[in-house]
């Protein structure tokens, strides 16, 4: 089983010395979330927390991705990194991808590429982007990164992007694995015939279960069960030695700790001091990492 570490949109200069102490404590990866704005209007719900509430991402300070990942991959040597969830709808796919390649150049393949949709109209405003058959577009999006990871000359023809034969220089000497996040059934059939693995999102148990069946059954129907697939996972079962390995039963290859329901909380609730996040790090390392390595 490996570890990600979610810092949940702590204080930036914190981040530096958390992924030191990740990759000292033993965890795999640090993972990363993503928001473009934050509108002082909108209509969007969000469709992770009961009520729908997005008060609870108003005056957290997200970083771009691929920007810290780049940082913190200079100061570390064995850390991974990822994002859960990009999102990847709302934005162009060929700037995507050299980013993506970039990154992956500059940690040495310690990258795993998270994505989703993104739930908020409003990303979509502001980035320019349509916002009907966005999930059609993702689609086209995740085939356009996969080919251009490739190295070689690669143009695209879909319905919604055209690319002509194009290439980048430098990719990584193998390719980006992507894993597509959603709870919804457009989701799981799109993380069963594209993707290289799926996230999840704080859910409890039983639901956990029920989705991870449907992505099987998925993936049986497009033929990719026998293909590597990672499962990310966010459970109150990983604080345990016992609950690791209930999810190691059902396919979890990576769970994310985070310590903290960002969900349930504003950016201004956290008052943690950088000294009580690492110790946080320690103490699951000694209580958990260590004991089910």
């Amino acid at each position: 089983m490996r570890f990600a570490y979610h810092g949940s949109m702590c204080s930036p200069e914190f981040y530096i010395p958390l992924a030191k102490a990740a990759e000292e404590a033993g965890f795999h990866t640090f993972t990363f979330p993503d928001s473009i704005c934050y509108p002082k209007e909108a209509d969007s719900k969000y469709p992770y927390n009961d009520d729908g509430s997005r008060e609870f991402l108003d005056n957290v300070p997200f970083l771009e991705p691929f920007t810290i990942v780049s940082a913190l991959g200079a100061v570390t040597e064995k850390l991974h990194f990822s994002t859960s969830v990009y999102k990847l709808a709302p934005r162009e796919p060929a700037t995507v991808a050299k980013l993506l390649t970039s990154v992956a150049v500059l940690t040495n393949n310690r990258f795993h590429f998270g994505v989703g949709v993104s739930p908020w109209y409003e990303d979509f405003l502001v980035t320019g982007a349509q916002w009907k058959k966005r999930g059609k577009r993702m689609d086209e999006q995740i085939e356009i990164l996969q080919g251009l990871m490739s190295g070689e000359y690669f143009s695209y023809d879909g319905e919604f992007y055209q690319l002509p034969a194009i290439k980048l220089c430098p990719v990584p000497s193998k390719p980006v694995p992507i894993l597509v996040g959603g709870h919804s059934i457009p989701a799981l059939k799109r993380a069963a015939r594209l993707g290289d693995g799926w996230i999840s999102a704080g859910v409890d148990v039983e639901e956990t279960k029920e989705l991870i069946g449907k992505l099987s059954a998925f993936r049986k129907e497009y033929g990719t069960e026998n293909k590597p697939f990672d499962l990310q996972i966010i459970s109150e079962l990983a604080y345990s030695v016992d609950g690791v390995k209930q999810l190691e039963d059902l396919g979890t290859t990576e769970c994310i700790i985070g310590f903290r329901n960002a969900y349930e909380h504003t950016g201004d609730d956290d008052d943690r001091t950088l000294e009580q996040m690492i110790g946080e790090i320690n103490w699951f390392a000694e209580e958990v990492i260590h004991k089910t390595s």
